[in-house]
């Protein structure tokens, strides 16, 4: 038997000829008649050679008289089967003319029918098993779906364009306490000339009060007059992983209760806000994100909220953006109690500027590149430290600054009247400041 394999395979190239069971089917290949049929010949020994294509018929005799061999014509027709029928061997091939030259695809398949598996053949999976992953994967979407979407609303806002013109906006939220608060996206509700009306998904509609938002984090609370409302649960964004099956549900352009389904494609990634300000810890997704489902719940297979959807890159497909659920409990907190979060500023304008290697050398500095003063806001508290245009900030406190985003992250809630030192670049030496950081209006 392995003769004879062996024989065809090397009459026949990249032909692939193996041991299966009926029904199976190997890729196709293209070769020629007479190589097919010399092939076949050489390996059962005793058949005469095969006629050449040109000829209109052949037959080959049977080396084994009690077993009834078939014949098969040659030329035009559209299949030419070879067979040797018995209970032990069973070698069959199939043609089909495709072209004038007699170049044809083959098909060969050899069916050994008294012998166990061997265990070089090929293990055959269950077809049921994919079906099984696919309804628990299923399972897994439509559970989410169905316990998060009843507090997925949709929000629509007439925004200012003018003094006499105004546009009709939409976006989506969520309700995350029972009674009536929903957390949603910054400029969904931002410049807001009419009270937000929420509807949900099954067209109770409400008018919503504006309690904080936060373009800095782009979130927003907005609170309705209703108690006992079904509410989403927060989870730990910080038990994410890479991979991890996430699901989108919003409007998208108008359809309520958009769901779509990805994964979880990187972590701690960095997003700049509307006002300039970085945004930390963002969550990357390839689930489907369009204009609508800003504000909407990102979920886990648990149905716990990880995310706020928050923003798309247009040109791209599947780089989807959500802000952290820890940094959307943490803002949402600050938003309910005071209607805003509080941030200290010192007024100046800043642009990163890398740093001559014999000044970092000189007064050993920690980095490479620091934030150049370009402008400084009157009666600000740089104006009250004296800052001038063309220092360059170097450290705030204990802490090094090589940008802008480093300043603006140790600029926190704490640092509102706390005097801080400011180390700075000038006239080629290095000096200290004192400043008393604000809150910022």
């Amino acid at each position: 038997m392995e003769e004879i394999l062996t024989m065809v395979n090397i009459a026949l190239g990249n032909a692939s000829v193996s041991q299966c069971e009926p029904g199976d089917a190997n890729s196709d290949t293209h070769i020629t008649v007479d190589e097919i049929l010399t092939a076949v010949n050489n390996a059962l020994e005793g058949c005469p050679p095969a006629r050449t294509p040109t000829q209109t018929s052949t037959t080959t005799t049977n080396p084994h008289p009690d077993r009834e061999p078939n014949v098969s014509s040659i030329g035009r027709p559209a299949r030419y089967p070879l067979r040797w029928r018995g209970s032990d061997l069973h070698l069959s091939a199939y043609f089909v003319n495709a072209h004038k030259e007699q170049v044809m695809p083959a098909r060969l398949r050899l069916v050994w029918d008294n012998e166990p598996r061997r265990e070089s053949m090929r293990s055959r999976e269950p077809a049921a098993d994919n079906n099984d992953l696919l309804d628990a994967y299923s399972r897994a979407v439509v559970a989410a779906a169905e316990m998060v979407s009843p507090t997925v609303v949709n929000l629509e806002v007439q925004q200012r364009l003018g003094v006499r013109r105004r546009a009709r906006g939409a976006g989506s939220g969520f309700v995350f306490t029972p009674d009536g608060f929903i957390l949603t996206s910054s400029h969904v509700v931002a410049g807001s000339a009419t009270a937000p009306t929420v509807t949900f998904s099954d067209g109770c509609r409400f008018e919503a009060e504006l309690v904080g938002d936060d373009p800095d984090t782009d979130l927003a609370v907005v609170r309705i007059p209703a108690a006992g409302l079904p509410a989403a649960r927060l989870g730990d964004s910080r038990r994410l992983r890479v991979g991890q099956l996430v699901i989108a549900i919003g409007n998208a352009y108008g359809f309520r209760c958009t769901v779509t389904a990805g994964v979880v494609s990187a972590l701690g990634r960095s997003l700049r806000a509307s006002t300039g300000r970085v945004l930390d810890n963002v969550i990357q997704t390839d689930a489907a994100l369009n204009p609508g489902n800003s504000g909407g719940p990102l979920v886990t297979s648990r149905g716990e909220v990880i995310g706020v959807n928050t923003a798309i890159i247009q040109p791209a497909q599947g780089i989807c953006f959500a802000i952290s659920a820890n940094t959307a409990e943490f803002v949402a907190a600050r938003l309910i109690r005071d209607g805003k979060v509080r941030r200290s500023y010192v007024g100046v304008g800043l642009e990163d500027v890398r740093l001559d290697r014999r000044t970092i050398q000189r007064f050993r500095l920690p980095v490479e590149t620091g934030s150049l003063v370009i402008s400084i806001e009157p009666g600000s508290p740089a104006a009250r430290a004296r800052l001038r245009e063309g220092d360059v900030i170097v450290a705030f406190g204990d802490a090094p600054v090589s940008s802008v985003d480093d300043l603006h992250r140790l600029l926190t809630e704490e640092q509102v009247g706390v005097r801080s030192s400011l180390t700075i670049l000038r006239d080629g030496g290095c000096t200290t400041v004192t400043i008393v950081p604000r809150e910022r209006v």
